[in-house]
């Protein structure tokens, strides 16, 4: 389902007023409604960063009257987007932060909701099978396959796997996992599973638990036996690591939020609705181009010198390239949301987000339970720490493949193409889920999950550079 925007008529300026005079919800239409609550959430973040108290508490009081986590696509990223800017405007204060501020979910709840996601969306699912594709192709003929999962939790990977290696002409080899988590008992549950889907499919296997988070991991519990070939995989879960090298770079400041060149107006947005009709992510789009809004220097192909140092991350990945991988297999969301100021974050993660929204308008019903799980308990969550969060609290921070590519070609990687066989593979399981608007292509050997033309996540393979 998209968003008809078309049919916003210059009366509509007159209705909405300033940012601050809140017209009766019953005198907006739908698609009005959506431009007045992005404008208000333009205009709310603009105050947080100038820590404008008092028009911050004007600006959540009327976005609250308009947001909903039940409503349409605009109501739904609002909410989240009011929650996140209120939570930062909080910390200011770290006493009521603290008590105010919700509890995270519990890994029970958080894995559960990312089971939802796998289902509701393709993107984990087309993860995990261009990873299972890419370790086949690599260990064909090796009869003992090592595997290091950096985020083991989900056994929805792994259980493939497993079907694959008994299909093999040659016969399954023996499978060892390392998995690596900080919570011991998803790290039991799912190596149970594992296990008994292997003692079924008469695998001989091995699991040996790592129980850590990366940026605490003792590289001495990661053990790789003689003659094993290993694979190291890593879905959604590097970017974490840059959180323990930000120390300093956190204290640097960004650019103002809206300046008078890229400051909205209602006048702006009817030129945008003027042009063409379509989906929230769509929409911003739009305004980013017309306001001469600039996507900041990490969201465009940035060259080695652009690279902020990551000390932690490099001797990391220094350090996965030592061990010798034949593969190693990085998924990682296609978006900038480690810039150094907030206001770029917020931008960036508005313009995102609103694209995995309008995923699942598309696709599922509102009232659906599942996907308010996955809005709130995974998508809200990241919004959550993305925008209120600094330091060593804010874990969320992706950043684009052209920054991949320079960090793993610095520790030592040279990049293995997805062949094409993987990508027809990963189409024909697009197919199968049912809907046009996902789709995937390939740039320069790696693969790209999008939405429409929006690339939301990419999935790039590795393996030790030789120098000759």
């Amino acid at each position: 389902m998209t968003h008809d925007y078309m049919s916003f008529s210059p009366s509509t300026t007159s209705a909405l007023g300033s940012p601050f005079s809140t017209p009766s919800t019953r005198e907006l239409k739908s698609d009005e409604r959506g431009i007045y609550l992005i404008q208000l959430l333009l205009r709310c973040a603009e105050q947080v960063s100038a820590n404008s108290f008092d028009q911050t508490n004007q600006c959540l009081e009327h976005i609250s009257m308009l947001a909903s986590p039940t409503g349409d696509t605009v109501q739904r990223i609002a909410s989240y987007f009011t929650h996140a800017l209120a939570l930062r405007v909080l910390s200011s204060w770290r006493g009521f932060y603290i008590v105010l501020n919700p509890p995270p979910p519990t890994p029970a709840e958080s894995l559960a909701a990312r089971r939802h996601f796998f289902d509701l969306c393709p993107f984990l699912r087309l993860s995990y099978m261009i990873s299972n594709q890419a370790i086949m192709e690599t260990m064909e003929g090796e009869k003992m396959i090592h595997i290091i999962d950096l985020s083991f939790s989900d056994p929805a990977q792994w259980v493939p796997l497993l079907h694959l290696l008994r299909d093999r002409k040659e016969g399954p080899p023996h499978l060892r996992i390392t998995g690596i988590n900080e919570h011991k008992q998803l790290l039991d549950h799912t190596a149970l599973l594992l296990s008994e889907e292997a003692e079924r499919l008469d695998i001989s296997f091995q699991f040996n638990q790592v129980v850590s988070r990366l940026d605490n991991l003792d590289p001495s519990l990661v053990r790789i036996k003689t003659g094993e070939a290993l694979a190291i995989s890593s879905v959604l879960q590097l970017h974490c690591l840059l959180a323990s090298d930000d120390d300093a770079a956190a204290a640097r400041k960004g650019t103002p939020f809206l300046t008078s060149r890229n400051s909205c107006s209602i006048a702006q947005f009817h030129r945008i609705v003027q042009m063409s009709q379509g989906t929230l992510g769509e929409l911003l789009e739009k305004d980013l181009l017309l306001n001469g809004y600039s996507m900041s220097p990490d969201s465009a192909s940035s060259s080695p010198f652009g690279l902020p140092p990551a000390p932690k991350m490099e001797r990391f990945l220094s350090w996965l390239c030592g061990l010798s991988p034949k593969v190693m297999v990085v998924a990682e969301q296609e978006s900038n949301h480690n810039g150094f100021s907030m206001n770029e974050r917020f931008m960036e993660s508005l313009n995102y987000y609103a694209a995995l929204f309008d995923c699942l308008e598309s696709t599922m019903a509102r009232p659906s339970a599942e996907r308010m799980k996955v809005e709130k308990l995974v998508w809200g969550e990241e919004i959550r720490n993305i925008v209120a969060c600094e330091g060593v609290e804010r874990r969320e921070r992706h950043e684009k493949l052209e920054r991949w590519v320079q960090r793993m070609e610095m520790a030592g990687f040279g990049s293995v193409p997805l062949g094409y066989y993987t990508l027809l593979q990963a189409r024909r399981l697009l197919q199968g889920f049912g809907c046009d608007g996902y789709k995937v292509r390939e740039e320069n050997g790696f693969l790209h999950l999008c939405w429409q033309d929006r690339s939301l996540f990419s999935v790039s393979a590795w393996r030790r550079r030789r120098f000759d």
